[in-house]
């Protein structure tokens, strides 16, 4: 259910109902040139409705920026900065907790977003020790990924615009997908990468990580659904842990 569909007379039964408030966060950055800038939001967002009918959650409005400093050169992209996203996601969680959400579930659908939104989860936690922060990317994806995947990982954490995010598109959101247009692109990424600031400009002008020609709609619907189980699992063992 979307929260600000709602009006103030009726949401504060809903909330008493559901006590979970599910937030999709992304990101407006390059994703080559079969994909749209928004990419990640579409996929938080698609994800999130999915998973608040499993979980009888509260979706809220899409938070559609994110930190995109290593896409930062590519047109299009737009970035925020770790701290004013910290602050932002703090800042919606204090006010969810005081109208009486006690789970907090942040389907986080940009991977450089991480920092900033476990940073926040702490600083809540810290603030509201008797409700709960959780933050999702795609969880419990590993084995499946593994068995369906054909093209190889560039780099052992992240993935983009590849024959993975490809497949969660053409899943989720086919309408804005143009394989016509989806590119081959495996970049030599340095391991110096993960240890000091490099803009992805220097190793790869696509903005593709790997083979988005071999995604398909059916590897997105497995991984997604095993994205979806997990999520699930988890998310109902914090409402009865929560006691709610």
């Amino acid at each position: 259910m979307q929260f600000d569909k709602q009006n103030s007379y009726e949401i504060s039964d809903l909330i008493h109902s559901s006590k979970t408030a599910i937030l999709p966060v992304g990101a407006v950055e390059a994703h080559g040139p079969h994909l749209p800038l928004g990419t990640d939001n579409l996929l938080a967002e698609r994800l999130s409705n999915l998973l608040a009918k499993r979980v009888n959650g509260l979706v809220l409005p899409t938070l559609p920026y994110g930190q995109v400093w290593s896409l930062r050169d590519f047109p299009g992209s737009l970035t925020l900065s770790n701290q004013t996203l910290t602050q932002m996601i703090v800042e919606i969680g204090e006010s969810l907790f005081q109208q009486g959400i006690r789970l907090f579930v942040i389907v986080n659908g940009h991977y450089g977003n991480a920092v900033a939104l476990k940073e926040a989860a702490r600083v809540l936690y810290d603030s509201f020790q008797k409700n709960r922060v959780m933050c999702m990317f795609y969880p419990g994806t590993k084995k499946i990924i593994e068995e369906v995947r054909e093209s190889p990982s560039v780099h052992d954490s992240y993935f983009h615009a590849c024959e993975l995010e490809t497949s969660y598109m053409l899943y989720l959101a086919n309408e804005y997908v143009d394989m016509s247009r989806a590119i081959q692109d495996i970049p030599e990424i340095p391991a110096e990468t993960d240890i000091s600031p490099t803009p992805w400009s220097q190793f790869t002008k696509s903005a593709v990580l790997g083979d988005a020609t071999k995604a398909t709609y059916d590897k997105g619907e497995k991984i997604i659904l095993a994205a979806l189980d997990e999520m699930e699992r988890m998310i109902l063992k914090a409402k009865d842990d929560l006691g709610c």
